[in-house]
């Protein structure tokens, strides 16, 4: 009995789930069909003011032409009446001739007749008839106004709607992750013309396999691709896996988005350990990094991989024409942040919006710096600078800085938080930068101890920053090739924090990278201490 019951329960369970599918599924064709009436009257209206455009762009053009053959009409009018009004007076006037002459031929005055024929002869010669030329000066023809739209008639003729562009496919094969970048290339099932632009959505998750309809991590929406392939840089790898998917689009309509695909990103977990030798009483580091893959990675060093460097800009240090959100900043000529910070302290919040301060962080880190660099040590003048919060005072550290091209200066490197309010960044031996000049003209220079050094090589719109402390090396580079730009050498005495300058413009920082691996190998070969790098010191 309590077998049959129980049984009884599963049926009505999956009636229950079955019934809920079917009204969700009633709901969801019911919610097509408002779609469709919708979407039908949007296309007809769409139709009918493309074809209105298209009738407005046809009068327009037949106005124009029909105006071009009445002026010509008009012109060629005006000279042939010019012309037929001359040689209507010269015929009158060599009527007139005419008739004098038979007159004197007939005349029996034979004392008078010498002179008369002289007087016709003079007048013969300088008759109109006789200068004027009969040829017309304009011709009847007006052919070269004529047209022939039998191609624009073809054209119009094959005119239908617009197709809906297939649905991309995604190249595993040729898609990489690394690096905290992901290059995902696609391709069009079939050679479409008509495609305008390529979308790509991402998002990360902790689950392998095709994309779930439910997902914490919203969809992320790169719009305007032009090419079929795209790499996403700075991207920050907390979760094992990310989807991917892409859809194409032509001037009118979108298609639909690819089969989605999931991709293994490189979480790691280092673990460190200090090995003692009971012969020789020496010690030494281990460190065994475990990949995404579950296999580990032993190297020999003397201290251990630092983790991705996390910090934020520290808006209690910038100057008060610039106004700083969180890792971007904008130059503001009105000076508008010095009134918002003046409104939160009235208004009892005048502590700043960084990580410090946020109640979700807990006791702060200790390279964290406290906020109270505000007031009196705020940069000014025309120290247009701001710092991060976050010191550095050892192993190795990377971040990548994305500034406006149009910004008319802008800077970016490390300081020392001694670092005057009034000094600007590579001026003083407190600071070390690469300084980007659009100002009247074009410079791209290292700057250090007010030392400059002309760096002959284009300015990428997005530079790399890796700092090894302990080694004292500061290296730039193209964030996308990883090219070397410049590398400062240098006794770190003081622990270092981020800086940044800029003017009339704007820029944005992306923190929690790891160290790419080409800069690692680039400072293994020892491209870092190159001679043609390390002028300033």
């Amino acid at each position: 009995m309590e077998d049959q019951r129980e049984a009884l329960r599963k049926i009505i369970t999956t009636l229950a789930v079955k019934n809920e599918e079917i009204q969700s599924f009633i709901y969801s064709l019911k919610q097509m069909l408002l779609n469709v009436e919708a979407n039908s009257a949007k296309v007809q209206g769409d139709l009918e003011a493309e074809f209105q455009s298209l009738f407005s762009l046809l009068e327009e053009l037949k106005e124009g032409m029909l105006m071009k053959i009445k002026q010509d009409r008009a012109s060629r009018a005006y000279e042939l009446q010019n012309q037929l009004a001359a040689c209507t007076r010269a015929l009158e006037s060599s009527e007139e001739l005419l008739e004098t002459a038979n007159q004197t031929l007939q005349a029996t005055d034979r004392e008078d007749f010498p002179q008369a024929a002289k007087q016709i002869k003079d007048g013969v010669t300088m008759a109109p008839a006789f200068r004027l030329s009969l040829k017309a000066k304009v011709s009847d023809n007006m052919s070269h106004l004529m047209v022939d739209f039998a191609q624009e008639r073809r054209m119009l003729q094959a005119l239908t709607f617009l197709p809906v562009p297939s649905a991309p496919v995604i190249d595993l094969a040729e898609s990489l992750v690394a690096d905290n970048c992901v290059t995902l290339v696609w391709r069009m099932p079939d050679e479409d013309n008509k495609i305008d632009h390529y979308v790509l959505e991402y998002r990360r998750t902790n689950f392998e396999g095709p994309p779930r309809l439910k997902e914490d991590q919203p969809w992320m929406v790169i719009e305007g691709i032009q090419q079929t392939e795209y790499t996403l840089t700075g991207l920050k790898f907390d979760m094992k896996y990310m989807n991917f998917r892409v859809k194409a689009c032509n001037k009118a309509v979108s298609g639909e988005f690819s089969e989605p695909v999931t991709l293994e990103t490189p979480v790691s977990v280092s673990l460190c350990f200090s090995v003692l030798c009971p012969c020789h009483g020496l010690s030494w580091s281990l460190s065994v990094s475990l990949c995404a893959s579950g296999f580990p990675h032993l190297c020999d060093s003397h201290v251990c991989p630092a983790p991705a460097f996390m910090f934020r800009l520290d808006a209690s240090t910038s100057h008060q024409n610039l106004r700083v959100d969180d890792l971007s900043v904008e130059w503001d000529a009105m000076g508008g942040k010095v009134q918002d910070i003046k409104a939160r302290e009235k208004d009892g919040k005048g502590r700043t919006a960084s990580p410090v301060n946020s109640p979700a962080r807990g006791t702060p880190s200790p390279k964290r710096m406290p906020s109270g660099r505000g007031g009196r040590d705020r940069f000014t003048a025309e120290s247009y600078t701001v710092l991060g919060d976050t010191l550095i005072d050892g192993g190795e550290h990377y971040w990548e800085v994305r500034y406006e091209p149009d910004s008319k200066a802008f800077g970016l490197g490390v300081a020392y938080r001694s670092l005057g309010r009034f000094e600007q960044l590579g001026k003083t031996a407190a600071s070390w930068c690469l300084y980007v000049n659009n100002w009247l003209q074009v410079s791209f220079t290292a700057k250090h101890a007010n030392k400059a050094k002309v760096l002959d090589t284009p300015v990428p719109d997005c530079l790399g920053v890796h700092c090894n402390f302990h080694q004292g090396l500061l290296s730039f580079y193209n964030a996308r090739t990883k090219q070397l730009l410049h590398t400062f050498k240098a006794k770190f005495t003081q622990p270092l924090l981020p800086a940044f300058t800029v003017w009339c413009g704007s820029f944005h920082v992306t923190a929690g990278l790891q160290v790419p691996s080409s800069v690692r190998c680039l400072q293994k070969r020892g491209s870092a201490t190159s001679s043609s790098n390390t002028s300033l010191t």
